[in-house]
């Protein structure tokens, strides 16, 4: 299942599991969090789109199916600070929709979300930028952090 699964559709499955969870376990709720899922959703939107920008001015694939087609590693910008940061603004969409859904158990499928996607997404990006850009992106991983 490595890189063939679309990174905005293993987001949109485990949101769904999120809703199920709260739905099964309406004792895990909780009150007074949804107020603070607008501010975390425009932050994952904010961080997605940053990422997308920094790729597409250094004219390099957004295709997450296809790291093999990128054509440069991309060091600046949001990728300062996260390799990863259009995942990371899928985690904060999570983020947002278990404040939103205000139960507990919602907060674990973040977590299986997280598993997932380094699991068969990022792991085989990272081996596969490794095998075409070498010590450059080895150097990259050594000074930036995965996800934040």
């Amino acid at each position: 299942m490595e890189l063939k699964i679309p990174p905005p559709v293993w987001m949109l499955v485990v949101a769904a599991l999120m809703k199920a969870a709260a739905l099964l376990l309406p004792a895990a709720g909780f009150a007074g969090a949804a107020w603070a899922a607008w501010p975390v959703a425009l932050a994952g939107v904010a961080v997605i789109v940053a990422g997308g920008i920094a790729f597409h001015r250094h004219g390099t694939t957004v295709n997450p199916h296809t790291p093999n087609n990128s054509s440069r590693v991309v060091t600046d910008g949001i990728y300062r600070y996260s390799r990863n940061p259009m995942y990371l603004g899928m985690a904060l969409l999570l983020v947002a929709w278990a404040l939103w859904l205000g139960n507990a158990a919602a907060w674990l499928c973040i977590a299986l979300f997280v598993v997932l996607i380094n699991r068969y997404q990022i792991w085989p990006e990272e081996r596969i930028l490794a095998a075409k850009f070498g010590d450059d992106y080895r150097n990259y991983c050594r000074r930036t952090r995965r996800w934040l």
